[in-house]
């Protein structure tokens, strides 16, 4: 039987099913869902298996001193279905002292340079990403410059 790409709601009700009750929204019709840390690899593998095939982009936000924030960096994978051309936004938390989440790598090759890039500008680690090292910064670089605290830090040193 070939393929047949579901619509976007019909895959946030398959992801209900499948991982329990995931908090979602539409707005300027963009669909954004939030998954658990523990849940988003595979919850990003099922969408891939749903015909969400490209990897558009990862990236984080600090949500250091944001009013209304419980968490500190939100990671934001943004998915497209070639095939339907719809696109879907998985978001996950990740808090400090060790913002970790599994990489996405062994599902799109693509995601190697996009976790480098989140990785050495805002330190979150991806288990299992064959080669997670600086890709921006010089390697003997410390710090992680896109990180709230880091640029805080830094401008009061002057």
């Amino acid at each position: 039987m070939p393929f047949t790409p579901a619509a976007v709601d019909d895959v946030l009700t398959a992801l209900g099913e499948r991982f329990g009750a995931l908090e979602s929204s539409v707005f300027r019709g963009q669909t954004r869902v939030v998954v658990q840390e523990e849940q988003s690899f595979d919850v990003l593998a099922f969408l891939k298996s749903r015909g969400f095939d490209q990897l558009v982009d990862v990236t984080c936000v600090d949500y250091l001193e944001y009013r209304g924030a419980t968490r500190r960096y939100g990671l934001v994978y943004l998915l497209a279905s070639t095939a339907t051309n719809q696109r879907l936004t998985v978001r996950t938390f990740v808090d400090d002292p060790d913002p970790t989440v599994r990489s996405v790598v062994s599902l799109w090759e693509g995601a190697n340079w996009l976790e480098r890039e989140v990785w050495d500008l805002f330190g979150i680690r991806f288990t299992g990403h064959p080669d997670l090292r600086r890709l921006v910064m010089p390697e003997e670089f410390t710090a992680h410059p896109d990180r709230k605290s880091t640029r805080l830090n830094s401008s009061h040193a002057n």
